[in-house]
């Protein structure tokens, strides 16, 4: 074997080096690249109205209003207590405004515990109490036709039973069973009677509230509209007219903006090959969308979760989103354009169909693959609030003005207009030589009726761990 060394002069470079080479070279840059932007379905799905007024108005028939919100509780160690105006999301107490006779009615709410599996109410039984769960989930169930249990819904923090009639005792059509621990406050109905008797504006309420109850209506709480039908002969037909809601809700739209500022040296000198003040204000402009998204779903004035009717809101039956939950949802409701829920949502519920040797849909929106259920896509938004307990939301809706249902709001034509209701104007060069730019985006979402409309409510995306 011949073993050839290398002397020094061999060893020696023979050639320019890369790390010399690129002092002379070029290189080939992206634009700012930016983690912030998402897909942005919900900007994409909703039909955007213009509003060129800066105000719609949401016109609808008379509804006779009646409650059914939730309440909400004070809690000092084990000891729970109602926050008396919430009594007023009771359907007896709607628009009832004696804050000492709330505080009252509060006090007289005695406090129980239920393990689970107890039978709260049973149906049959006289229903001679108000029941408000105060923590804890709780099932409804009835007696199918064939002798088993049908589950017609969930109740859990908030929620009431009872509190229907001004009249009671009734009956209790379902029974109330606890599915986890329960903390349930519950008033007599003979002690809120006699309560009642010492009041004269709660008397005064409970007549309101049953001039309410006798008034005719259809089965969405609307002024009803009389007419004939399957007659014969010449009947004397009913008089009718469509009453309209006296107080209809008014949209102003929103905004989200900020003062983008660039200096000058900047944007004189280290201006190629890219313009650097297009790049801040494409930049800038993205995350204003995001923002504009993030209120359309979170806002308390006019954001989606927030909007939803208390019918229009339900709870999962076991805390992960099933079929069920999603089916729920569908049926409540004509042609559902989507849902809209966390990615972590879709997981647990991808992982719900699996557990029980379900595939759901797909579809292509837009030339995106997303998953579907029942024809309808499940599009993801990152926008939906993931609580500390592992909970979120999962959002269905109709769009459209001709179908009545959930709309964007924004403003065409607004000055210095880049993008369909975004601005950027010129706003000057201070004295340190920085130019600034407003950006604006103008817009809010209108419910056309309350169905267009759904919520599921607090359901569990974490995985669950098998014992």
């Amino acid at each position: 074997m011949v073993v050839f060394k290398l002397t020094e002069s061999d060893q020696r470079q023979l050639s320019l080096g890369t790390a010399a080479a690129r002092t002379l070279a070029t290189t080939t840059k992206t634009p700012p690249q930016m983690r912030e932007i998402s897909p942005r379905w919900l900007l994409r799905v909703l039909p955007w109205v213009d509003v060129a007024g800066g105000v719609y108005r949401v016109n609808r028939r008379l509804t006779y209003a009646v409650g059914g919100g939730r309440v909400s509780f004070a809690r000092t160690g084990a000891r729970v207590r109602v926050i008396p105006p919430s009594l007023t999301e009771l359907p007896l107490l709607h628009g009832f405004e004696d804050g000492d006779v709330l505080d009252t009615l509060a006090g007289l709410f005695e406090q129980r515990e239920f393990a689970p599996g107890d039978t709260i109410a049973r149906a049959g039984r006289p229903a001679d109490e108000i029941l408000l769960i105060a923590h804890g989930k709780v099932s409804k169930l009835q007696e199918g036709g064939y002798g088993d249990r049908l589950v017609l819904g969930a109740l859990a923090d908030g929620d009431h039973a009872g509190a229907e009639s001004p009249d009671g005792p009734g009956v209790w059509g379902f029974t109330l069973e606890a599915g986890t621990a329960v903390t349930v406050l519950a008033l007599p109905w003979e002690v809120f009677r006699a309560a009642g008797g010492q009041s004269a504006p709660l008397r005064a309420q409970l007549e309101r509230h049953r001039a309410r109850l006798a008034r005719p209506r259809n089965k969405w709480g609307e002024a009803a509209i009389h007419v004939a039908a399957g007659h014969r002969g010449e009947p004397v037909l009913p008089g009718t007219f469509a009453d309209y809601d006296p107080g209809p809700r008014e949209y102003e739209l929103s905004v989200s903006q900020t003062v983008l500022r660039v200096h000058t040296r900047v944007a004189d000198l280290y201006n190629g090959p890219m313009d650097q003040t297009e790049e801040q204000l494409r930049l800038t402009i993205e995350a204003v969308r995001e923002a504009q998204e993030r209120e359309l779903i979170n806002n308390r004035a006019f954001g989606l979760l927030h909007n939803a009717d208390p019918g229009q809101r339900i709870r999962p039956r076991i805390g992960p989103p099933g079929p069920d939950d999603l089916d729920e949802l569908l049926c409540r409701r004509r042609k559902s354009r989507c849902f809209l829920a966390h990615p972590r949502a879709i997981a647990a519920f991808h992982r719900e169909c699996t557990a029980r040797g379900v595939y759901p849909d797909s579809a292509v929106i837009d030339g995106s693959r997303v998953t579907a259920w029942r024809g309808v896509p499940i599009l993801p938004c990152d926008k939906i609030p993931v609580s500390r307990a592992g909970t979120s939301s999962i959002i269905v809706m109709r769009t459209g003005e001709e179908d009545q249902g959930v709309v964007g709001l924004f403003q065409r034509g607004v000055p210095g207009e880049r993008e369909p209701g975004l601005s950027v104007k010129f706003t000057g060069v201070d004295s340190r030589a920085v130019a600034s730019y407003l950006v604006s985006a103008h817009y809010s979402a209108a419910v056309l009726v309350p169905d267009a409309l759904g919520v599921l409510t607090d359901v569990e995306v974490a995985p669950r761990v098998k014992e």
